[in-house]
């Protein structure tokens, strides 16, 4: 019996038992009629599916991000690990396990990557821009620090939403040095670090701070027309031009690029189009980092839907 296994030593054949993240949870019946729960299980190295037969409850959805304690074995199913679950509870208040060895968090050094943040909004040279910029840092400050970027696909892990958008900060002002005749840099960096910070109310997170699904306003608003909305609510305390407010509102609202990814509107300025690029280029490179990690040295992974069914290939 393996106890505690990391999902990415995980083999055919394995008998474990341990904590894992609970990342989600069906009921469903089974061909005979009894009912049986599909479940994902992770830890910070990966996930694994899973299934526990003849089980009607009472662990389910609703414990979607949860820690649970379960005792399986690994097999096979058309080609993937799955693991067959014969006990499962909710990890109770008296369990020891460690969390960090649970939750997938940044590769990066926090507190470095805030103080760059910091820095790059400190060197915003309009006035104007670098207000909304520092209101914002004050209201989303904490959450900023610490929440994942999405749900899944790309930066899905604590620290994510820092990392993400401090990784286009530093692209922001290399490409906007670069095209200094026509783009305004301090717009630029405004635009990049305000373009997610609406995802703190967009998603609904775990205890353990992971996304979970997304909330009402998240689901009937988007992250893209909140960001917008608090952008103009806070232009009009500081008393920003009108201009300015709705040129920082474009940018949040276009940086998807084209409705059919998520865009309010299509790029209409130089600063919206290059954002929208530079968007694309992080969270694509950090899918290839992801995907790349867990694909052997010279083989293909599977087809990953987020880079249009594409399998990559793991070089030397």
């Amino acid at each position: 019996m393996e106890y505690d296994l990391p999902v990415a030593q995980m083999a055919r054949g394995d008998d474990i038992e341990g904590f894992y993240v609970l990342k989600s949870a069906f009921s469903k019946v089974a061909n005979n009629g009894k009912p049986f729960l599909n479940l994902t299980l992770s830890d910070r190295t990966g996930a694994v599916d899973a299934k526990v037969w003849d089980y009607p409850g009472p662990i389910g959805a609703a414990d979607e991000g949860k820690v649970v304690k379960i005792r399986g074995s690994v097999s096979e199913f058309r080609g993937a690990l799955q693991v067959t679950v014969e006990r499962i509870r909710l990890a109770g208040e008296d369990d020891r396990y460690d969390v960090t060895a649970l939750v997938p968090t940044a590769p990066i050094d926090g507190e470095a990557m805030y103080a760059s943040v910091e820095a790059l909004l400190d060197s915003i040279t309009d006035a104007d821009y670098k207000a909304v910029c520092r209101e914002l840092l004050r209201r989303h400050s904490e959450s900023f620090r610490t929440i994942p970027a999405a749900k899944s696909v790309h930066h899905g892990f604590l620290h994510g939403l820092l990392m993400h958008t401090g990784n286009m900060m530093q692209l922001a002002d290399f490409l906007a040095g670069m095209y200094a005749d026509t783009v305004d840099r301090s717009l630029l960096l405004a635009g990049t670090f305000a373009h997610d910070l609406q995802k703190e109310r967009e998603f609904r997170f775990s205890a353990l701070g992971l996304v979970t699904d997304y909330s009402v306003p998240g689901q009937l608003l988007g992250h893209l027309v909140m960001g917008a909305q608090e952008i103009a609510e806070i232009a009009k305390e500081l008393d920003v031009p009108e201009e300015k407010s709705v040129l920082l509102q474009h940018l949040v609202l276009s940086h998807h690029g084209e409705p059919e990814f998520g865009a309010a509107v299509r790029p209409v300025c130089a600063e919206s189009e290059l954002l929208s690029y530079i968007d694309m280029i992080d969270s694509r490179m950090e899918i290839y980092r992801e995907v790349l990690g867990a694909t052997p040295l010279g083989g293909f992974s599977d087809r990953v839907f987020a880079l249009d069914g594409k399998k990559l290939y793991h070089h030397e």
